[in-house]
């Protein structure tokens, strides 16, 4: 039951107005595309109506409203934001160059450039050059997977954050899409880890190099712990779109799959399989496309290391 004027349900946070919010969210990305900062601006605050004042989507369209609002401002004449540069003769060039550099920022995110080069920096420093480099490279496909699927929904996203030891996170704004979507762009970042692991497997297999082995089999290992459906992890974020049925399957897949490869990483998402038939997220419709997905990532990452050299993560 829900109060009278309430914009979500108290109790699994479904939006009230979800399919008009997607459809304010995909005409205010209509104008944006456009160059019409102002309506688009206005379309927003159109959702923002609709949803609760104190929800992660209110408070990102307010501050994206806030963007918008000084985007649409008249632009400053040509040639009056430059007069400084003019005083500095020989200069001038690099001063415009420099003050343009915000462009490159708005589009690569300072916390992606810091984040990403600390990232790479630790796992650099603890196993050198190329297997950090290629490491760091590996996670940001995983990452990019889900940036790309969610940017082509036409969904708010901003770039990867990295954390050194932890890994990394795209945040987004779901604004009410459904499960079956949210469990879409949870495995896109699998899968973009599972192509760059077997390209990493094609490499070794034509070289010989172990470092490509060693870059294959630790990529596939932690896409595969990755899809531990449990937390925040992608697994878990998947697994709320499959019915007890479902998730029946895919704890039937995980153990064939722990007992065909010999690969005890798939033993944990069993356990965490088995974990979700008691919980009670299940979701309103079942997805056998969302378990066939789920499955068949799990399988090719699974046969990637099995054809490496080496156990578990790999890294020695």
């Amino acid at each position: 039951m829900l109060a009278p004027g309430g914009l979500a349900c108290p109790q699994c946070h479904a939006l009230v107005h979800a399919e008009t919010l997607e459809q304010l969210s995909a005409q205010a990305k209509f104008w944006e595309d456009r160059g019409d900062p102002a309506q688009a601006r206005g379309v927003w605050l159109e959702a923002l109506k609709l949803l609760p004042a104190d929800s992660t989507q209110a408070e990102w369209i307010r501050d994206h409203a806030r963007r918008l609002f000084i985007a649409a401002k008249p632009p400053i004449p040509p040639g009056h934001g430059n007069k400084w540069a003019s005083k500095l003769g020989p200069l001038a060039p690099v001063a415009i160059a420099l003050s343009k550099a915000k462009v490159l920022l708005s589009v690569f995110k300072l916390n992606f450039l810091l984040s990403l080069a600390a990232f790479l920096g630790v796992y650099w420093s603890l196993y050198g050059a190329r297997f950090g480099a290629g490491f760091a490279a590996l996670v940001l496909i995983h990452e990019m997977g889900h940036f790309i699927d969610i940017k082509r929904r036409g969904l708010p996203a901003e770039m990867p954050v990295f954390l050194p030891g932890l890994g990394a996170y795209v945040r987004w704004q779901a604004l009410g899409v459904s499960r079956a979507t949210r469990a879409a762009v949870s495995l896109a970042g699998p899968l973009a880890g599972c192509l760059a692991a077997a390209a990493c497997a094609i490499v070794w297999w034509e070289t010989g190099s172990g470092i490509w082995a060693a870059l294959a089999r630790a990529s596939a290992w932690l896409n595969v712990l990755n899809l531990i459906p449990v937390w925040a992890l992608d697994g878990g974020q998947a697994a709320s779109a499959l019915d007890k049925t479902e998730r029946l399957w895919l704890l039937s897949a995980c153990l064939a799959l722990w007992l065909l490869l010999g690969q005890s990483v798939f033993f944990l998402v069993a356990l965490g399989a088995g974990y979700r038939l008691f919980t009670k997220d299940l979701p309103p419709q079942a997805s056998r496309v969302t378990t066939a997905y789920f499955v068949s990532v799990l399988t090719s990452l699974g046969l990637i290391m099995r054809l490496m050299p080496g156990k578990g993560l790999g890294l020695r």
